[in-house]
């Protein structure tokens, strides 16, 4: 009898959250490091079905990139990274697109429906929802770095999304886009879906990954920072204890919530349900930035 109180008081917790998130869009990124950990993408699944169950209008974004460098190796081409993104030539992108738009997208839709979810791809073989421009970034002798076919996305087909939302089906969208010229561009999983939670008016953007959330001292998975915002920030980057690659992850998260989305979450997509855990309970599992 207690363990069955014990449940309906979880539930009692997330009834708040579930009539509070009913109707609202939630953008959820998914990493590529998480697509082929088996039971971490059946709970993952499990947790966007029982998202829209109750009403969320869930839309996914995902990366590739272990399937990406598994094809590129297997085909003898060596990944090359410029200030963080993946140098795209035309054998490069010819890749991309078949691993990431084509098979990984279509696998995630797949694994979706087999466990009762109603899944559409929207990629470039059904209704691509994601345009944009060649991405310039300037090295550090001022002069234009070379990427090749990376892009940044400028805007999203909202319509299309919406439409499926309403129609009670999850939006799965690989990070790729069109530009006006109608030629495809690799693009940054994780700036593709804060353009998305922007456009989108969503109420929140999860980022799953293999990290527990931004942490204090990286090689220490206990100090993990469960709140942040814009002057927090500040203050751990300025002491060094937010440092690397979690700097512009950080920030890209700070220019989402002042562009109208309410929160932001860095969740380890690895742990069990984390998903449910993050949205619907007070504690969460992750950091949460606002």
């Amino acid at each position: 009898m207690l363990d069955a109180t014990a449940k309906a008081d979880t539930l009692i917790e997330a009834l708040g959250w579930i009539r509070q998130f009913r109707d609202k869009v939630v953008v959820i990124k998914m990493g590529g490091s998480i697509i082929d950990h088996g039971d971490a993408l059946r709970h993952l699944l499990l947790d966007i079905l029982f998202m829209e169950t109750v009403g969320v209008r869930p839309v996914v974004i995902h990366g590739g990139g272990a399937r990406i460098n598994a094809a590129m190796e297997q085909a003898g081409i060596k990944p090359r990274f410029v200030q963080g993104r993946r140098y795209t030539d035309d054998a490069t992108l010819e890749i991309v697109e078949k691993v990431l738009a084509e098979e990984t997208n279509q696998y995630l839709a797949d694994q979706f429906e087999k466990i009762g979810g109603r899944a559409m791809t929207l990629n470039f073989q059904s209704a691509p929802v994601l345009f944009g421009k060649r991405l310039t970034l300037k090295g550090d002798d001022g002069g234009e770095v070379d990427l090749g076919h990376v892009g940044e996305v400028t805007s999203i087909d909202r319509l299309v999304i919406d439409n499926l939302c309403y129609a009670g089906q999850v939006p799965f969208i690989p990070s790729m886009c069109l530009d006006e010229q109608g030629r495809k561009l690799n693009v940054n999983a994780d700036t593709a879906a804060t353009r998305l939670a922007i456009d989108l008016n969503a109420e929140k953007l999860v980022f799953l990954s293999d990290i527990p959330g931004v942490l204090a001292d990286p090689a220490d998975p206990e100090s993990l920072i469960s709140w942040l915002n814009a002057e927090k920030a500040a203050e751990l980057i300025a002491a060094g204890k937010i440092s690397g690659g979690m700097i512009p992850k950080v920030e890209a998260c700070l220019d989402t919530v002042r562009h109208g989305v309410k929160k932001v979450h860095i969740v380890d997509g690895r742990a069990r349900h984390s998903l449910l855990l993050e949205v619907y309970t007070t504690k969460g599992i992750g950091t949460v930035i606002s």
